[in-house]
């Protein structure tokens, strides 16, 4: 079963961060703009630290120039998404294993930043996924049961 036909990605509460295939992105991709989320894409691939992360998700997130570049100024930029027009947001983290093996804490403290994303998300009954690419079987953070 693949990654999209196992969520209701307008539903708030499966909202959540989930490693996938790479191959999944398209379908995800799709069936976010299907139920109107805005879906935001990042290529990780070359990715080995904080600063190209914050400035590759800044980007990507079309944040505000006044974006502070840390990991507080992520957290308050995706507890408050408003001008990405959608009922939820979809971020779609792709070679994020380049990351993970180069900057282990700071993979650690990105997860961390949108688990509680997704958490703050589903307190306000709003849809927020956050998918990232890595090469082993795919599993699923879900934000709560």
């Amino acid at each position: 079963m693949s990654a999209e036909s196992a969520l209701d990605l307008t539903q708030a509460d499966d909202g959540g961060v989930y490693f996938v295939d790479a191959e999944d992105f398209e379908a995800l991709a799709a069936a976010a703009e299907e139920g109107h989320l805005y879906v935001c894409r990042a290529d990780l691939a070359g990715c080995y630290d904080k600063g190209e992360l914050l400035r590759r998700l800044a980007t990507a997130l079309k944040l505000p120039s006044g974006f502070g570049h840390n990991w507080d100024a992520l957290v308050d930029s995706l507890r408050d998404l408003g001008w990405l027009h959608g009922v939820g947001h979809a971020l779609l983290l792709d070679h994020a294993n380049d990351l993970r093996q180069t900057a282990t804490k700071d993979f650690d403290t990105l997860l961390g930043i949108l688990h509680e994303s997704a958490s703050f998300a589903i307190d306000q009954n709003r849809p927020f996924f956050a998918f990232l690419s890595l090469p082993e079987h795919p599993i699923a953070f879900p934000s709560r049961h």
